[in-house]
């Protein structure tokens, strides 16, 4: 099954709302939990860059396994960073991240050289997902850690409408055509191991974790 683009911003009200609503307790503790399972040595006491932070529940959980970092989370829709202020000022955490109203490729807001990047399921919203590995390369660190994770095509529309069955039976309408649509603009892992090719970033390895999730992750070479 080829890919089928889905608009890259989620700027409606109700679907931002539904989606800050929606328990991710599952996949975006899962998120937190491979970050340390990959990188376990690796110290987290840096500004860390958070790419499509949505309403920040992801960044949020990384800020409270990781409590000496800093985090810049940059987000293109409007309406989602509405509830990320809400959910970053629930949480007293506004000393320690700043939300970013920014569509990349534009980042003239960001700072260069981070040392962890992370995101989570921006890549499939992306027409081009250039945009994201250009990001990378711009905008890591020597050195620096990078860790995506992000929605995986299923081989079929069936076996797609199969998954939102499985995992998505009891939510709301909105969210379940916005996975549905969100699993058919997903990449498969071949196709992200030729987009790291293409970006020259031979540094980074991709490979699947769940029936319907795929990581791509790695640590920027020290040139000598």
């Amino acid at each position: 099954m080829d890919r089928i683009l889905e608009p890259e911003l989620m700027d409606g009200e109700e679907q931002a709302r539904a989606y800050s609503e929606a328990d991710f307790t599952e996949p975006h503790n899962m998120f937190v939990e491979e970050f340390r399972r990959i990188f376990p040595k690796r110290e987290v006491s840096c500004t860390v860059l958070d790419l499509g932070c949505g309403p920040a529940d992801v960044t949020v959980r990384f800020a409270r396994a990781f409590p000496h970092c800093q985090i810049d989370a940059v987000e293109g829709a409007q309406a989602m960073l509405k509830f990320a202020r809400q959910r970053v000022e629930k949480e007293k955490m506004t000393d320690r991240i700043r939300l970013i109203h920014e569509v990349l490729p534009s980042n003239h807001q960001l700072q260069d050289n981070y040392g962890i990047i992370i995101s989570n399921s921006l890549l499939h919203h992306l027409a081009d997902p250039a945009t994201l590995w250009d990001t990378v390369t711009d905008k890591c660190a020597a050195g620096g850690t990078v860790f995506i994770m992000d929605l995986m095509r299923p081989v079929s529309k069936d076996r797609a409408k199969a998954l939102v069955d499985c995992y998505a039976a009891e939510e709301p309408h909105i969210l379940r055509e916005d996975f549905y649509h969100s699993m058919l603009a997903a990449h498969r892992p071949e196709e992200v191991e030729k987009q790291l090719g293409s970006a020259g970033i031979e540094w980074m390895k991709v490979k699947a974790i769940t029936d319907r999730h795929l990581i791509a992750y790695g640590s920027r070479p020290v040139c000598t």
